[in-house]
């Protein structure tokens, strides 16, 4: 849409006698600067406006038509003064000159060119040679109007750069878009001085911008979060106040981390309980060592850092718990029970059906953001659930419940030979055991000596806690597994990538006693992919009461059996002779094994959440009487000498 003369001038109006309002504290205080006392007294930041002759000289000593938005601007205002906080005068008919790449920046912005190089960095590159200066005063920033960067409405873009923002050049579609950008930061940056001084900053502008972010708050809690964030961005760009922490609770949820600060929040005693968790556990996330990071708490109280010190700590030690009031809490408790053996769809589910009943800590508190820093019920909040968390309504206010999200586990235990997509398949071993909780799996596989399972841990936490017992033997072959529920009365333990191979010869499983302490039935597979010179394996065997039942192996193209095997677990004839058949095979087995049990393996839980762990008892026999084997141990050495063996 083209810009009018009263399009512009509206703006210009309000921007002056806003400006001019907010000196005025100033000057009671002390003499204005020299620049300011006409646009003090005339409450108009502008030039008289250039007419239509002086316009055309200016395109005739240029040698182009003028954007549509800088021409119109022009015949309101021959010029500008305080365009944003950094840029004194800027100019008009008289002012505009080319750049001529005056400041050498070509070389530096975008750099060298190559064959990976962007449009729009051949177009910046071009930039500094044909642009026109439209900065005449100002704290060493650079205005330039880009006769070659234009789009259908004949726009000029519009770019910035100085030498201390230490960033590449700041682009802006046109003149108007640049000029609305700098009143916006105008109002930031009298926002942030009125924190620091204590004064006020009140407008019509200010008082319509704080009513938005009041509405916005409210659509929010009833669901209608994608239009609150677009009226809290505004708000934000703004400097408003509560914008920048109501948005930023948004923006967790749907998944962003880069720059969530929760401003004016993290430092509240009210929600420090909430936000600064959230805070910290992503400090932990990305491996940073030390206490608060400096810019989570600027300036926060004492008691408020106190607390933060703890939190962090509980954090780091993996005891950090979300806690709630009222219903929506008690939902939390029973979705963290489901969550720590493996059931994230049904403690999402849990959760999801308690939203409504969930209740704001303060006028800022939007959501139950704190859940996203529990270790066990923070994965749970992907980006398509928290989408569904924020379009649900909250807190008493009105709105439509969204459909559910899918859930996230495939039913059955096929799903580990499909691997990941794009990398090789990984071996993998797991236990069933019918008649158990995983609370009693130590008990009945776990090494000599355990008697309780290891905290929740995550696929990459678990392989670094301990492979072995303190006085194992060298030749046992241990497994770290996470342990959960597979089903009605069945637990399962998992071990992804096993340290030991499978040798029919020396194996046996941990299930095998188990299945004679609980005269229920126990199931046992181990999967190794090919390794190239070593063909694929799979191995199946169900025991009870202490006796193997039934058990198939498939080691290359040939299978065999033990006992009365189900023809349904059998692999389809000739299948492990052609393409990517034993993988088929090993699926087409699985499936019929988790049919006929109804079994299951949470593969989110496995991949991408935490579960509790147990040390099993060895997956291979003691070597007998006459059998030779070699233990190898690799150990760093000393500083410079690598490692020894």
């Amino acid at each position: 849409m083209t810009d009018t003369s009263e399009d512009w001038r509206s703006l210009l109006t309000r921007w002056s006698q806003e400006w001019a309002d907010a000196r005025a504290a100033e000057v009671a205080q002390g003499e204005p600067a020299a620049r300011d006392e006409e646009p003090l007294h005339t409450r108009w930041l502008g030039f008289p406006a250039a007419p239509e002759e002086r316009i055309r000289a200016l395109e005739e000593r240029l040698g182009h038509r003028l954007p549509p938005s800088y021409r119109t601007f022009l015949a309101v205002s021959d010029g500008w003064r305080h365009a944003g906080g950094f840029v004194w005068v800027l100019a008009g008919t008289d002012g505009a000159r080319w750049h001529e790449d005056s400041a050498g920046l070509s070389e530096y912005f975008p750099g060298e060119l190559d064959d990976d190089s962007t449009p729009q960095d051949h177009l910046l590159a071009g930039m500094w040679g044909r642009a026109l200066q439209l900065d005449v005063e100002s704290d060493a920033l650079y205005v330039l109007l880009d006769p070659g960067d234009v789009d259908d409405a004949g726009e000029w873009a519009v770019y910035t750069w100085a030498p201390w923002h230490a960033d590449n050049p700041t682009r802006y579609g046109s003149f108007r878009t640049f000029m609305d950008a700098m009143y916006r930061q105008f109002h930031h940056l009298e926002v942030s001085r009125t924190e620091r001084t204590g004064s006020v900053f009140v407008n019509a502008t200010t008082r319509a911008l704080d009513a938005a972010v009041d509405t916005a708050r409210l659509d929010a809690l009833g669901g209608r979060y994608e239009q609150a964030a677009v009226t809290l961005a505004e708000a934000v760009s703004y400097g408003r106040p509560r914008a920048a922490g109501l948005r930023d609770q948004i923006r967790r949820l749907l998944g962003e981390t880069y720059m969530v600060y929760f401003h004016g929040l993290a430092d509240d005693p009210m929600y420090v309980p909430e936000v600064v968790p959230v805070l910290l556990a992503e400090h932990v996330r990305t491996g940073r060592d030390g206490g608060l990071p400096p810019h989570s708490l600027p300036g926060a109280p004492e008691a408020v850092r106190e607390t933060a010190d703890g939190i962090l700590r509980q954090l780091r030690e993996g005891t950090y718990r979300y806690t709630a009031e009222g219903l929506f809490g008690r939902a939390v408790e029973e979705a963290r029970e489901q969550a720590r053996w493996g059931e994230t769809d049904a403690a999402w589910h849990t959760l999801r059906a308690a939203l409504p009943e969930w209740r704001p800590l303060g006028a800022d508190h939007l959501a139950p953001i704190g859940l996203c820093a529990d270790p066990l019920l923070g994965p749970l909040i992907t980006q398509e659930r928290g989408r569904e968390l924020l379009a649900t309504p909250r807190a008493g206010q009105p709105g439509n419940t969204p459909a559910p999200a899918a859930d996230l586990d495939p039913p059955g235990l096929a799903w580990p030979a499909d691997g990941d997509p794009g990398r090789p398949r990984d071996a993998y071993r797991f236990l069933l055991l019918e008649g158990v909780t995983p609370a009693e799996l130590p008990a009945l596989i776990g090494a000599d000596g355990t008697t309780a399972l290891d905290a929740p841990a995550t696929r990459r936490e678990a392989r670094r806690l301990p492979a072995g017992a303190p006085d194992s033997a060298p030749w046992a072959d241990l497994a770290r597994m996470a342990v959960g529920r597979a089903g009605t009365d069945w637990s399962f333990a998992f071990e992804s990538r096993p340290r030991g191979r499978f040798d029919e010869r020396r194996f046996t499983s941990p299930a095998l006693a188990a299945s004679a302490a609980t005269g229920t039935r126990t199931v046992t597979v181990w999967s190794q992919p090919s390794t190239g010179h070593r063909p694929a394996v799979f191995h199946l065997s169900v025991a009870r009461d202490g006796e193997e039942r039934y058990a198939l192996t498939t080691n290359g193209t040939t299978t065999t059996t033990r006992g009365p095997v189900p023809e349904s677990l059998l692999p389809p004839p000739g299948t492990l002779s052609e393409d990517d058949g034993l993988r088929r095979a090993e699926r087409h087995i699985l499936e019929a094994l988790a049919h006929h049990l109804a079994v299951r393996l949470p593969r989110f839980a496995l991949t991408h959440s935490r579960l509790h762990t147990v040390l099993t008892r060895p997956w291979n026999r003691p070597p007998e009487p006459g059998e030779v084997y070699l233990t190898v141990r690799i150990v760093p050495g000393g500083p410079g000498h690598g490692t020894q063996t």
